[in-house]
């Protein structure tokens, strides 16, 4: 047995007595009764993923995945592919969105290089390099990568999860791409069985004839390779990319230690459906962040059973709007370990 089969086995359902012993004791709060909403249902939720009353959830992390894609060169993107490399040294260099969001609620950023199209061993050190290749191929033309390689992605994506966990309460999920929501377009097609026009957005910024460019090379992909809705790993490797791969393994990773993770926009929910396709329970412990400008993810969203705590049309991705829900996913937190309860009021008194 492999990593991923392994890892998959050790991931348990949402306990569900926990999650009902948190719906009594919140009942019970000194409010009227479920006041705080939404905050109260993801307050239980905490407890089943983590079997305790007072959950963890001081130590946060966003995991910044990055990777390049050879359907760029379809014209899919506002941007150059240059500017996956030039992001991942701002990303260091703390001078992108991430960085001050992350730092608004005491989250450290770790940045992971999956694959891109750039050496970036410099950096070692400062980031995680897991290098798959050095970019995939153009998915309008043949597979994104070979079968070996998406399997390397994702147990990348599991070994990074355990490595940070023991040092990590609550993460967040988080990438950098150039033309990356081109396959997760294709992904959400496949694994939802949504019309390619339906789930395809603008990215970047495209214009009408770029967005017409973007939709035919999803369709050419998904005709050329015909991934395989029932099987995750082939959707991966036939319409996928390096950086979605790391996201689908780092979430199956985080799930198997009964942590929560908030996961960020479109390509990061196209890395959980990946998730969620190898590993059904692993959706147990997916927060959704937000809900992204993106058509497509709200689609996504609804797949994985998912309402997501925010909806400020993000578009930016990097994991920024996990960062933002992080504070949220704390608030519910204190809700069991902060509010007392009516019997406990009147002993106090």
């Amino acid at each position: 047995m492999n990593l991923i089969e392994e890892t998959i086995e050790n991931i348990r359902p949402l306990d569900r007595e926990w999650k009902a012993k948190a719906h009594r004791h919140l009942e019970c709060l000194t409010m009227p009764y479920w006041a705080l909403g939404r905050l109260m249902d993801l307050a239980e939720d905490l407890a089943g993923m983590t079997c305790a009353m007072a959950p963890p959830v001081g130590r946060k992390a966003v995991v910044t995945m990055a990777g390049d894609h050879g359907v760029a060169a379809s014209g899919v993107s506002a941007y150059p592919q240059e500017v996956t490399r030039q992001m991942v040294h701002n990303f260091v260099a703390g001078g992108a969105g991430i960085n001050a969001l992350a730092g608004c609620v005491g989250a450290r950023v770790q940045v992971v290089d999956m694959g891109v199209k750039a050496d970036l061993s410099a950096l070692e050190g400062d980031i995680i390099i897991k290098k798959v290749g050095a970019g995939t191929a153009n998915i309008a033309e043949g597979p994104a990568m070979t079968p070996d390689q998406a399997r390397c992605a994702v147990e990348s994506g599991i070994e990074i999860a355990y490595e940070m966990g023991q040092e990590v309460d609550v993460f967040g999920t988080g990438e950098m791409g150039i033309g990356n929501t081109t396959p997760s377009s294709a992904i959400v097609s496949v694994l939802t069985g949504s019309p390619v026009e339906e789930v395809t957005g603008r990215g970047t910024g495209i214009d009408d004839e770029q967005l017409r460019k973007k939709i035919e090379a999803i369709h050419t992909a998904i005709d050329v390779n015909q991934p395989d809705p029932a099987d995750g790993l082939d959707v991966l490797a036939k319409v996928g990319g390096f950086e979605i791969g790391g996201l689908a393994g780092l979430i199956i990773g985080i799930a198997a230690q009964n942590k929560p993770v908030v996961v960020d926009g479109f390509i990061s929910t196209a890395a959980a459906l990946i998730a969620d396709s190898l590993a059904p329970h692993a959706r147990d412990y997916m927060i959704a962040a937000h809900r992204s400008v993106e058509r497509g993810h709200r689609f996504m969203q609804e797949r994985l059973g998912k309402e997501p705590l925010l909806d400020l049309n993000l578009r930016l991705g990097e994991g920024t709007g996990a960062a933002l829900a992080m504070n949220l996913v704390e608030a519910a937190a204190s809700l069991l370990t902060e509010v007392v309860t009516f019997d406990q009021w009147e002993n106090h008194e």
